[in-house]
Formats: C-alpha cells, sequence, structure tokens
C-alpha cells in the first residue's frame, strides 16, 4: 500500500463509515485503482495507537465541506483552490498536504455529496469548538478571491445549522471576514447599543469561547487557525475600547 493510502487510513475513525466514509470511497475509486476503503481501514487498525484519529477526521471533514461552498456559486475559482492548498501546507508540510488536496480535487468532482448527512455524521462526533473552527475555515475560503458571495454565504449558513451551529456563534464568525463598522460587535455577538460593562462581559464569554485550548485535541497544526479567532475576539474588543475610550 502506498504513502497516500497509509496518509490517509492512519489518522481516521468515524469518517470511515456512514455518508463520509461513502464520499471516501467513492472519491479513491475514481483516481486509485484497485485500493478501497476496507484497505484503509485495516491500515488505519495497524496504526491506530500512534494515531492522532480526531485530527485526520477533522482533516477530513474539513476537505468535503470545502468542496461544497467552493462549488454553491457554480464555478470552482483557483484562488479558493489555492488557499486550501496554502492552508495545508502551512499546517501540514508539503507532501501531507499534496496527498490531502488529491483527495480534495476527488471531492470537488463528486457531485453527489448530501451536504445534510455528512453535516449529521461530523456534528455528532465533533465538538462544538472544532465545529465552530470549520466554518472559521470556510469563510476564509469563501474570502480567497476578495470577496464573499452571497451563494458561499447561503452555503456555509447552511452548514452551520447543520453543525448546530447558532446564528449568533454564525454571524460573530462572519464578521471576523467582513470590514464594517459594526464588525467589532457582531465578533462579540452584541448590539452596538451594549454598556461597557456589558461589552466586557460580551469579551470575556468569547474569549472563553474561542479559547485555543479548545483545540488542543486536534494537534498543534490546528493551533493556528483557532489563533487567527481568537486575535480576531481581541481586535473587535480593542476597536471598541478605542472608540468609547474605555
Amino acid at each position: 500500500m502506498g504513502n497516500f493510502a497509509k496518509w490517509l487510513g492512519a489518522g481516521l475513525g468515524f469518517t470511515l463509515g456512514g455518508t463520509i466514509g461513502s464520499i471516501i470511497g467513492f472519491t479513491l475509486g475514481s483516481f486509485i485503482d484497485g485500493l478501497t476503503v476496507e484497505d484503509i481501514q485495516q491500515e488505519r487498525d495497524y496504526r491506530a495507537a500512534a494515531a492522532n484519529t480526531q485530527a485526520g477526521d477533522f482533516e477530513i471533514s474539513l476537505l468535503i465541506l470545502a468542496s461544497i461552498v467552493i462549488k454553491s456559486d457554480g464555478k470552482v475559482d483557483e484562488r479558493e483552490l489555492n488557499y486550501v492548498r496554502t492552508h495545508f501546507k502551512r499546517m501540514y508540510g508539503e507532501q501531507r498536504a499534496n496527498q490531502a488536496f488529491k483527495l480534495f480535487k476527488g471531492f470537488i468532482k463528486n457531485n453527489k455529496v448530501s451536504t445534510y448527512q455528512v453535516c449529521v455524521q461530523i456534528r455528532q462526533n465533533m465538538t462544538h469548538a472544532s465545529r465552530l473552527q470549520l466554518i472559521h475555515f470556510l469563510f476564509g475560503i469563501a474570502k480567497a478571491d476578495g470577496y464573499v458571495n452571497e451563494y458561499e454565504v447561503n452555503s456555509i449558513k447552511t452548514i452551520a445549522g447543520y453543525l448546530y451551529i447558532n446564528q449568533y456563534d454564525f454571524e460573530s464568525i462572519k464578521a471576523m471576514f467582513y470590514d464594517s463598522t459594526d464588525s467589532a460587535y457582531q465578533i462579540l455577538e452584541i448590539e452596538k447599543s451594549a454598556t461597557d460593562d456589558e461589552v466586557k462581559k460580551a469579551y470575556r464569554k468569547m474569549v472563553k469561547k474561542y479559547h485555543p485550548d479548545k483545540l488542543q485535541h486536534l494537534g498543534e497544526e490546528h493551533l493556528k487557525g483557532a489563533e487567527e479567532k481568537f486575535r480576531e475576539v481581541q481586535k473587535a474588543y480593542e476597536h471598541i475600547q478605542k472608540e468609547r475610550g474605555i
């Protein structure tokens, strides 16, 4: 079995079953002759003791959801593909990123993906903090061409709903990718009319919600994305402080 199969099999748990497992199997069948999900399952069993299963599951979930968002406006923008490739290189290094991107391109070509069923499987097996991080990454992809269009927003909003991400959390993460006078308040999930005490309380709440420590289980490679979210919360609070002279 080649390096690709070993990369894919080593870190997967729930994603080899159910809807996501079927998607992986369909994708593998389209470009890897003779390699089956059962083969990968066997390889994973051999290496389970050393594997970071949760990180592997997050990675595959991220790739599938990213492919859905990229296709949402009816076209595949090269800048969005490059964002995914660059992001993965930064997290995993060039070799692993190239392997992941090979699978990702297979997901792009698969037009039989059920967003709802994929999200149900993800939400049943991932923490709330991990699901928030998925939404943050999806907005990053949508913004890669410089503009988050209506189709992409609606696609991510649908995914967020299926992942049981509430409207406040969705709008908070969305605001991190827009430059507007109200973005800082939206990131902290408060109205502009909030009192200074309410602003401080909201900041403490968001710091707790988006703290990178909540994603320690995914490994250091995913903490960078968590830190980006965390910095946006800090920047939002500092903006409001400066505006109000707090």
